[in-house]
């Protein structure tokens, strides 16, 4: 089968064909081209997407990552990284092993192609020019037979005319006879011409059109196999990244399966476990004998019975301990420290569960408290020490991490010396490094001069000594929470741990918020500020010209709840209350319904709407 020969007379329809297989062929390099761009832009989308769910440096979100899900995330995010490495491989190789490749080779298909039709279209002229020199010559030949016929005829009229002269006669017949010589060359002519075309025309149908037509033949087959080789190029590129992103996703199987559950609950332990001791139980206190009160082990009169009564200006009211209308001090110093109640199945006050309650206190043990306040020494450092808890509950972080729980302390003590370690050893490096620096100018002065270091050799060594007094210091801190520090006395522990049932919230909210050991005993200082605390609601005039706590939004009380325990506030279904301190997780709400009268709630009451400006400050 060939072009040449069975389609010797469709010129112009392969000039077509060929030019379509040109367009098919440039059609696929766009497809190949806006393929590369889609795994490009695929390949960016994922990076975006991987780089969007990085967890930011030095933020809590990194500290997230220590969970095992967190981490198998991250490592998915990775991958998905490596995933998108891939697709831009793709791209890559689809654009030099295709585009690049056929947009190349189409030009030379089209130079080819020109060349071949170029050939072609000079034979077709060459073969139309024999053609018209054939037909000319033909015309020639015709006309000049007619003319040697007419002048013919003309010389025998004239030869049998008597009454035309004789050289007359000879005339006719001299033009008859060149006529007839004209009509004999035009012969011998158009034959020749005849037989030059017909073998022009034999070389253009059998030689000249079978080999230019055979030439795009072979063109148009070889454009057929390279779009062919094209495309299994295409397959190729993707199947050659296949086991890479196999191995992506192998590895995001092998993340999610070293998710570990009990390791992730352990890390949660070991972040929010505060060491204390759930409390104990509460002491039953007969009311039965109104002049003779039963005095719990616990009680924070029971280390000084005894002692007379005092009363300190007139100052003791008839009110609730410790939550009394206007003082704000012990507001901010205490809270309900017991396991708020859950909510009610219904809303009905008597399907309301108060927890339970502190049985009300009368003042005589408040007085003893007060007199051994009033005759102990250390009146100055207990004030101090009463302005140091109330920095704390303002928000006032102390250097020696004492307002966290023992647990939550020592792991903030742990890395803080840590963190000092490593400062000491960078610093330890760097003087080493100075000191062989001064050596090295003592041996070759040349090279510098050994006194300009010794400015820089002494900050780094003061330096040195500061980070090591600092480090002793978080030792001597984190010694004294791990136990390892002289027990207290039992006298100091005794006072530390005894309160009364009406004093349990206040001693238990400032004991959380205060440095303890981890055999729950106190300092001293503690139990003398715990004290304090409980003796300063008789101070609460003091306070009055105090500026109330601004409200930091609003909340609707869900279900009724009587507040019976000290520091708690009653509130009635459907009831809108402001808000002046969010649940700091111990599941209490601190709200206030007047400017005089506020208190805590659980939280699982009320709905809150906090105001976003007000938190945010």
């Amino acid at each position: 089968m060939s072009w040449g020969t069975e389609l010797w007379d469709q010129f112009d329809n392969l000039e077509k064909h060929t030019q379509w297989g040109i367009d098919i062929l440039e059609k696929y390099i766009k497809f190949v081209k806006e393929r590369t761009e889609i795994e490009l832009n695929y390949a960016k989308q994922l990076r975006n997407l991987s780089k969007k769910y990085q967890p930011k440096k030095n933020s809590k979100e990194e500290e997230e990552y220590k969970y095992t899900a967190c981490k198998a995330f991250l490592s998915t995010l990775n991958e998905m990284n490596d995933y998108a490495g891939q697709h831009e491989v793709i791209s890559e190789n689809m654009t030099s092993q295709i585009t690049v490749d056929l947009m190349r080779y189409v030009q030379e298909l089209k130079q080819e192609r020109k060349s071949n039709f170029h050939d072609g279209r000079k034979a077709q002229q060459h073969i139309e020019t024999c053609w018209k020199q054939l037909e000319s010559s033909k015309r020639r030949f015709e006309r000049d037979c007619k003319e040697a016929d007419r002048a013919q005829q003309y010389f025998e009229k004239m030869d049998a005319d008597i009454n035309v002269t004789k050289a007359d006669v000879e005339k006719a017949r001299q033009q008859a006879q060149i006529r007839h010589q004209m009509a004999e060359d035009s012969k011998a002519d158009y034959s020749s011409t005849l037989q030059r075309f017909n073998q022009e025309q034999w070389e253009y149908y059998h030689t000249h059109i079978p080999n230019i037509f055979q030439k795009i033949q072979e063109m148009e087959e070889r454009r057929i196999v390279r779009i062919g080789e094209s495309m299994k190029t295409y397959a190729e590129v993707d199947r050659q990244v296949i086991p890479i992103i196999g191995k992506c996703l192998d590895g995001i199987v092998k993340a999610a399966e070293s998710i570990n559950q009990k390791n992730d609950s352990q890390l949660v332990v070991e972040a929010y476990k505060s060491g204390f001791e759930p409390p104990g139980d509460i002491e039953f206190e007969d009311y039965t004998q109104p002049m003779k009160r039963t005095v719990s082990d616990n009680s924070l009169s029971s280390a000084k019975e005894g002692k007379p009564e005092l009363k300190f200006g007139g100052k003791s009211r008839g009110k609730l301990w410790p939550f009394i209308k206007k003082n704000k001090l012990m507001s901010l110093l205490t809270s309900p420290h017991q396991p708020p109640p859950p909510p009610p199945a219904s809303a009905s006050p008597s399907a309301v569960p108060n927890g339970p309650q502190s049985p009300k206190q009368q003042k005589e043990p408040l007085s003893h408290r007060f007199n051994e306040f009033m005759t102990s020494k250390p009146k100055i450092h207990c004030f101090r020490s009463l302005k140091r808890g109330l920095s704390l509950k303002l928000g006032a972080t102390p250097e020696d991490f004492s307002n966290l729980p023992p647990e939550q302390r020592r792991k903030k003590l742990q890395q803080k010396v840590d963190d000092l370690n490593k400062e000491i050893q960078k610093e330890t490096d760097q003087r080493d490094a100075i000191t062989k620096m001064k050596d090295v100018y003592l041996k070759n002065p040349q090279m510098g001069d050994p006194a300009s270091l010794d400015h820089k050799l002494t900050e780094v060594t003061q330096n040195i000594e500061k980070l090591r007094l600092e480090t002793q210091k978080f030792e001597a801190w984190l010694a004294e929470v791990e136990g390892r520090l002289p027990a207290r006395s039992e006298q100091a522990r005794r006072q530390s741990g005894m309160y009364d049932g009406q004093t349990h919230q206040a001693v238990t909210n400032c004991a959380q918020d205060r440095e303890s050991s981890p055999d729950g005993s106190y300092t001293e200082e503690q139990s003398q500020e715990r004290e304090l605390k409980v003796l300063a609601t008789d101070f609460d005039d003091e306070f009055d010209d105090e500026e109330p706590l601004p409200a930091i939004g609003t909340c609707k009380a869900l279900y009724t709840f009587e507040g019976q325990n000290e520091g708690t506030i009653s509130v009635i279904e459907g009831e809108m209350l402001s808000v002046i301190e969010e649940d700091k997780g111990d599941g209490w709400t601190r709200i206030r319904r007047s400017e005089d009268e506020e208190g805590y709630v659980p939280t699982s009451y009320v709905e809150v709407y906090l105001d976003k400006n007000a938190k945010g400050s």
